[in-house]
């Protein structure tokens, strides 16, 4: 496989798997976190490694180490490897997924931007995603039934619980503190402000064609996706938050060894669901009008990456995230003709975030 974010989570659960079933491991693609990069370098014996930083290439225990975007593309369109893990984290993801189509590989897609971004612009047909939710979906469709709506779940992020005249005051180690598990920062602040299910939507849409597409909270992170079919009936995907279950079916097709534990529905006694409410979440107010004209995502992507940056360093409050996220999309109304305009609007939303006063 070539591995593109190998020292994330998902990347550390693709090696696990990789492990469990002797799977090759052709590159790795790492960011700053060198030194459990070389302990996969050790264990997996890569033919090439790709860093984000020049400076870190001396660091990297390996004959072949290269850096930049650039390079990432290089080694796809080089590697012999027919699959292709994309676990890097928002646009910088794009391009890689793009490549590896071209270059006609199959990619296991945990990058939901790839979609969010770009969907009129990605063969779908050769990605299978990670992305619990969307295994879930995926799982459930097997049968002759007419599906009426595709459900996903959210956690409801660090603020679920906590009073809605309380939020304009949330620091970002607030945002940080996830109620169910540890994951990077970006994706637990988009957690916390609902856009990343907004995103699982999108990428939704993309994947499995026009229909209705809806989301709700389920507070224990059992249930990862439910579909309504037209007999009235509902099926729902139970499962422990592993990502190693989707990732063993991306790479292999199916698997008939156990990967995780069943749920013991008797211990766990009881499951809460909410409602998603846009007096907590704002960016919810766009959501049905996003899902009717899919090719805007990449305002929003844009929006939030930018909004993500002035949050983190301090200069806006985690509330206006969303602020400038809806800001942006009634600023830009224009849908993207092409990948080429797609980079453009992207750093035109960036830029108009970027300064927006608050």
């Amino acid at each position: 496989m070539i591995l593109l974010g190998s020292t994330g989570s998902i990347g550390v659960n693709a090696l696990n798997i990789a492990k469990q079933f002797q799977l090759s491991v052709d590159t790795l693609v790492a960011g700053r976190n060198i030194a459990l990069l070389n302990e996969q370098i050790k264990e997996h014996h890569p033919k090439r490694v790709v860093v984000m930083r020049e400076e870190d290439c001396s660091s990297v225990s390996h004959p072949d180490v290269r850096f930049g975007e650039t390079a990432i593309l290089e080694a796809i369109e080089e590697s012999s490897s027919n699959h292709v893990i994309n676990a890097l984290v928002g646009f910088v993801g794009f391009r890689p997924t793009l490549k590896a189509l071209e270059c006609g590989k199959r990619v296991a897609l945990a990058n939901k931007e790839s979609l969010v971004v770009g969907g009129s612009f990605v063969d779908t047909s050769s990605i299978v995603p990670i992305d619990s939710e969307h295994f879930g979906l995926w799982y459930l469709q097997h049968g002759a039934r007419r599906i009426e709506r595709m459900i996903v779940t959210a956690s409801g992020g660090a603020f679920r619980d906590w009073p809605l005249d309380k939020l304009a005051d949330a620091t970002l180690e607030d945002a940080l503190k996830h109620p169910n598990w540890s994951m990077g920062r970006k994706i637990t602040i988009d957690s916390a402000s609902m856009v990343n299910k907004l995103f699982e939507l999108l990428e939704a849409r993309w994947l499995f064609g026009e229909g209705e597409y809806d989301a709700l909270i389920e507070t224990k992170s059992l249930i990862h996706a439910m579909i309504d079919y037209s007999d009235g009936s509902t099926t729902a995907h139970f499962a422990h938050a592993d990502m190693r279950l989707p990732i063993a079916y991306a790479l292999m097709g199916s698997v008939d060894t156990p990967i995780v534990d069943r749920i013991d529905l008797t211990r766990i006694g009881s499951l809460e669901f909410r409602s998603i409410d846009p007096q907590r979440y704002p960016i919810w107010q766009v959501k049905n009008e996003l899902l009717r004209n899919p090719s805007r995502g990449v305002i929003v992507n844009a929006a939030n990456e930018a909004a993500i940056e002035r949050f983190m360093a301090g200069d806006i409050r985690f509330i206006d995230i969303s602020t400038l996220i809806l800001d942006a999309y009634e600023a830009f109304s224009a849908s993207p003709r092409s990948v080429e305009e797609i980079f453009a609007m992207d750093a035109e939303v960036r830029h108009f975030v970027r300064n927006r006063k608050c």
